[in-house]
């Protein structure tokens, strides 16, 4: 038996959390997607651009762990943003195993306009809730976020994490 809300019996699709979490997810990505188009972007390639602007990350690895992808995700992702010039790949002269991540000059002028561009998509989305709603939402979230299982790389981490503590 599991102890909580949710009795297995009486879990329905449409008034589960994890549904609710999925749809507003997709939501926010639609969303996104439609304001970060014009710069040739995706709501998933922002990620990226946000974590080397911001030095989160600087190699595949780094990233695949801090968004949670696997490495493979993450290759083609890079392959994508890289056809596009959004950012290179050079091979560390120190150990060749090594590739290190830099945006090209479009990939800092992409970095420069998409705070603007996801806080007009997070208001548009936020509309109506009060600064209270705001604060309880990101707490309940933030909440539910460290219940994630212990020890998995990427759980939790991303761009709220200062950039000097590693991920859990």
């Amino acid at each position: 038996m599991t102890d909580g809300p949710y009795k297995p019996d009486e879990v329905e699709l449409t008034s589960s959390l994890g549904y609710y979490l999925t749809k507003a997810r997709n939501v926010l990505v639609e969303r996104t997607d439609r304001a970060v188009k014009p710069l040739g972007l995706t709501a998933q390639q922002i990620g990226v651009i946000l974590m080397l602007s911001s030095r989160r990350a600087s190699t595949p690895f780094e990233l695949s762990r801090a968004m949670s992808y696997d490495s493979g995700s993450m290759t083609r992702l890079l392959d994508r943003l890289e056809k596009k010039g959004f950012v290179v790949r050079t091979r560390s002269s120190d150990d060749r195993r090594m590739v290190k991540l830099e945006l090209t000059p479009q990939g800092h002028d992409a970095a420069r306009q998409l705070p603007n561009l996801g806080a007009t998509v997070l208001n548009d989305q936020l509309r109506g809730f009060t600064a209270e709603e705001h604060a309880t939402l990101i707490h309940l979230l933030a909440r539910f976020i460290a219940n994630g299982p212990e020890g998995e790389a990427g759980v939790g981490c991303g761009l709220a994490s200062p950039p000097d503590e590693p991920c859990p």
